[in-house]
């Protein structure tokens, strides 16, 4: 998936994969990211 240049927006999971670490990824393949959560899906 090509995400440079693209913006994104990150719902993380409280116990899953958490918002700044998706963010992390996605800003390492050159994507903006626009707002970052992270989420509690209980």
């Amino acid at each position: 998936m090509q995400l440079k240049g693209k913006r994104v927006i990150i719902i993380g999971e409280r116990d899953g994969v958490q918002g700044p670490a998706i963010e992390a990824c996605v800003r390492s393949a050159g994507a903006e990211p626009v707002i970052t959560q992270t989420q509690c899906f209980v």
